[in-house]
């Protein structure tokens, strides 16, 4: 009895500790292609935060591969990542599409036919209204000079470097 007593504290003592060390992040890679003359946005997050994220929004399960779902997840990713011009306004975010695996949903975005010099400010709150310790990394590549951006719930948006 002492055994499975002792057994069953170390076991939740191991829960404890996988429970602290769990984080949540997003990374975005922003770019301009000269070869298409657009801005491209590359979103990564952790697949679990998203299927957690749709299912408390909207008390069911979700695929991404259907289109329906995947535009429910569009909507979603609009509201919260934009990026902004001179004149204040949204620059034209469009969706290209996402890629799923077990551990990733990829998000591809672009500006088409913009030089990402029209992007002043960007706004990222994607999961961070959901997760409270929700931090995304922005990575702005300017002619190979990156750039690193973090947001979190005390800084959703920044002027872009």
């Amino acid at each position: 009895m002492k055994r499975r007593l002792a057994l069953g504290a170390l076991l939740a003592c191991a829960c404890l500790g996988a429970q602290a060390h769990r984080f949540h992040a997003g990374i975005t890679d922003i770019a301009f292609n000269p070869n298409t003359g657009s801005i491209e946005v590359v979103h990564t997050y952790m697949a679990h935060d998203i299927e957690a994220l749709l299912a408390n929004l909207y008390q069911r399960q979700f695929d991404l591969s259907d289109p329906q779902d995947e535009a429910v997840l569009r909507k979603y990713i609009d509201r919260q990542f934009y990026l902004l011009g001179a004149d204040n306004a949204r620059l034209p975010l469009r969706w290209v599409g996402v890629t799923t695996n077990v551990d990733n949903v990829v998000i591809y975005q672009e500006v088409e036919k913009t030089p990402l010099a029209a992007a002043v400010r960007l706004r990222d709150d994607v999961l961070i209204d959901f997760l409270p310790d929700q931090v995304n990394t922005v990575n702005v590549n300017r002619a190979g000079a990156v750039a690193t951006l973090s947001f979190d719930r005390n800084k959703k948006e920044q002027q872009l470097p």
